[in-house]
């Protein structure tokens, strides 16, 4: 895969980042380089802040001093070169919704056309939907689809804004093994044309795809090609876990 050139800015750089909701530190000069290219995987215990660091990078929180900045320029220049796709989907499964609208709800604040999808909006869709391999699914309700069906939907729905960047927060947390690593190979392709920053627990298992790991808990622990050594995983989680190296 083609990594970006020196000269090219990194596509999240984040400098002395704090965040406080209240009178409760979140988050603490926290540093990042996530360069044009890489898949950078975030880990870290529940309640280290993860969520809220993605939240920070789309720009939905401010943070209350320091940095982001993507692709070389600030957050509010930029917030259309990111797709999202949350753990859990943000609207209620019952709802009578197909899998080609879901799909399209991805050109919202991006089609040309006011009110309505155009042409150029449903061949995007179609392609996408051809992509994450849920094409045959287009005209059934989402209240049909599985678990690992329902997140390519979600998958699809972000890459449809055509994102440079693309976040993923657990995207795997409700669905079994196989269909994990069916979409993990699916990011892996993704890559091949887009950064990805991705939240996972499963440190062992993303290790197999990512080149890049960040590790969060308040603080960033670690970063880059360390190695996540026993002693980080303690000082993470506060107990034992296996060690996990991750390389390129």
């Amino acid at each position: 895969m083609t990594r970006a050139v020196p000269d090219n800015p990194p596509a999240i750089e984040i400098n002395e980042l704090n965040f406080s909701f209240e009178s409760l530190l979140i988050l603490e000069d926290i540093n990042m380089n996530i360069e044009q290219g890489d898949f950078a995987g975030l880990v870290g215990p529940n309640g280290g802040g993860k969520t809220t660091l993605l939240k920070l990078i789309l720009g939905l929180y401010k943070a209350h001093s320091g940095q982001i900045k993507i692709l070389g320029k600030p957050i509010k220049h930029q917030r259309k070169l990111i797709g999202y796709v949350p753990q859990y989907a943000n609207f209620n499964s019952d709802f009578p919704i197909s899998v080609q609208d879901t799909v399209l709800q991805g050109r919202l604040g991006i089609s040309r056309s006011f009110g309505r999808y155009n042409k150029h909006d449903k061949q995007i869709a179609h392609k996408v939907m051809r992509e994450t391999e849920i094409h045959n699914l287009a005209q059934r309700s989402i209240q049909t689809l599985s678990g690992g069906q329902m997140q390519r939907v979600l998958v699809a729905r972000a890459l449809a804004a055509e994102p440079e960047i693309l976040l993923l927060d657990e995207p795997t947390a409700n669905i079994d093994q196989r269909a994990e690593k069916d979409i993990f190979d699916l990011f892996k392709a993704i890559n091949q044309r887009m950064t990805i920053l991705i939240i996972s627990h499963d440190i062992g298992f993303v290790s197999d795809y990512i080149n890049k790991v960040f590790c969060l808990n308040k603080t960033l622990v670690c970063h880059d090609s360390t190695p996540v050594t026993s002693d980080t995983i303690h000082t993470l989680y506060g107990g034992h876990i296996s060690e996990v190296h991750h390389h390129h």
